[in-house]
């Protein structure tokens, strides 16, 4: 079975959130260098090394990192669970049915 098409989902990534995943992956994770990462997923190092820097300053805060879904990575937040509301009651009839 030719593996090569799921290899290069991850080796060469097309969505600019996965390319920063698999950057910063590399660099915290396989401990590549801030140089060899950035020529390798197409960032100039200055840019990727905010990049860098604002990971860590979102991982310190508890932040969920910006490639990820709030909601598929924690669940969903309290300020964001749905109210639930009942339906507005109608107004009772003037005539009730029933004569005084």
């Amino acid at each position: 079975m030719d593996d090569q098409p799921c290899r290069n989902f991850f080796l060469e990534p097309q969505s600019p959130s996965h390319r920063q995943y698999e950057a910063l992956r590399a660099f915290f994770v396989e401990r590549q260098s801030l140089a060899e990462v950035a020529a390798r997923y197409g960032y100039k190092p200055a840019a990727f090394n905010v990049m860098i820097s604002r990971f860590r300053s979102q991982i310190r805060r508890h932040d969920v990192p910006p490639f990820f879904s709030p909601t598929a990575a924690v669940g969903p937040r309290d300020d964001r669970v749905a109210k639930t509301t009942t339906a507005p009651r109608k107004p009772k009839s003037p005539i009730s049915g029933s004569s005084t």
